[in-house]
């Protein structure tokens, strides 16, 4: 039975763990709190990947005082060698006498080991305790150790009948500076970002996080990810020189177009194959593929057929929707291309589970009632 103390020590590990919100990537966000008789002695966070995990940083400053404390942490401590020493063996080592985790591991190399070695060295453990929180917190890296794929999150920006672009493709801007800035917030939360070379070609932006300040201190520029079926990104487009890593997703027979291949590979550009589909890359090995280069949140910023074959390929998980308000008009560009249902009932449902008002635009946060199809 958890007490008051005990929700409100966890919802503090919570705080202390989203402060790695843009840093910890491709590990998870994690907090840690130690007390004593229902007060806080330490705390501590994981930062960044290879450095110190949050129990370990708050072991340090809790010193003399961890034997015999109560040790809340927002995922279960880690039981294995991975970029850093087992979690688990400096708790026993400072003698703590009970620890309380918020969500299981989904880690493999984890998942329910590390509650067992502290129970087998005589440490009290309890688990749940805000779960649904440490688990939202870490979407991206719960889906990638449960299915080997990204959390898929499509950006979108529409007026309020539904339209992305005036007919002739202007579409800058949609919504206001306020909104723009909090794509970046999402953007450097992000692993990667997605986007097709229909947007590229068309737009020719830069996928970047800016300005820096949108960033945590020392966070990374996502990798910014092209589907490029027959190798046309120009080596002159704006996001080959935003810094960071630019990977092109390409068809194996565009291998061919070797000069091509060569002027993008002189830019830094990394080139990968992947399997095609119906004449297009398959969005199903891209995502796997992704997921191997341990890509935890991947956000999509892609026109309207990038983004409605992902939601008709019941890929995406969520969709980030920011609603200006203006109207378009019927010759304007629509939010996805997918085909029309033969009924009401047919039609692809979310759930709106957030909503936040950004100066004249709204932000729209929904997840398909049904949910996406997993990998076997």
């Amino acid at each position: 039975m958890f007490t008051d103390f005990d929700r409100e020590a966890m919802q503090r590990a919570l705080e202390l763990a989203a402060r790695g919100l843009s840093t910890t990537d491709p590990n998870p966000r994690v907090g840690c709190v130690i007390a004593r008789e229902a007060r806080i002695v330490a705390e501590g966070w994981h930062e960044r990947a290879g450095e110190a995990h949050a129990e370990v940083l708050a072991l340090r400053a809790a010193a003399a005082q961890a034997a015999g404390a109560t040790v809340y942490v927002t995922l279960e401590p880690c039981s294995h060698q991975g970029r850093t020493p087992p979690c688990v063996e400096a708790l026993l080592a400072a003698g703590v006498a009970r620890v309380v985790f918020a969500a299981t591991d989904p880690n493999p190399q984890v998942n329910g080991r590390g509650a067992a070695a502290l129970r087998d060295g005589g440490v009290a453990v309890e688990g749940g305790l805000l779960e649904r929180e440490s688990l939202e917190l870490n979407c991206g890296f719960v889906k990638r150790m449960q299915h080997g794929r990204p959390w898929v999150r499509v950006k979108l920006a529409m007026s309020l009948d539904g339209r992305t672009a005036l007919g002739t493709g202007e579409s800058r801007w949609i919504s206001g500076e306020v909104a723009r800035e909090d794509v970046q917030q999402w953007r450097a939360r992000s692993s990667a970002i997605l986007t097709g070379i229909g947007t590229v070609l068309a737009d020719d932006p830069r996928l970047d996080v800016r300005p820096a300040e949108a960033a945590e201190p020392g966070a990374r520029q996502p990798l910014r990810v092209v589907l490029d079926r027959h190798l046309r990104t120009p080596p002159g487009a704006r996001l080959l020189s935003a810094g960071g890593e630019v990977l092109v997703l390409t068809a194996q027979s565009s291998l061919k177009d070797v000069q091509s291949g060569m002027r993008l590979t002189a830019k830094g550009v990394r080139i990968e194959t992947v399997p095609e589909e119906n004449e297009r890359l398959s969005l199903g090995a891209v995502l796997d593929r992704l997921g191997e280069l341990e890509v935890n949140e991947l956000q999509v910023e892609a026109g309207p057929t990038l983004a409605g074959e992902l939601v008709r390929q019941s890929l995406v998980d969520e969709l980030l929707l920011y609603v200006a308000p203006k109207l378009l008009g019927d010759e304007a560009r629509p939010l996805v291309k997918l085909p029309e249902p033969l009924q009401m009932s047919e039609a692809l449902g979310f759930a709106l589970i957030e909503t936040h008002q950004l100066a004249d635009d709204l932000r729209l946060r929904l997840r398909p009632r049904v949910a996406a199809a997993r990998p076997e």
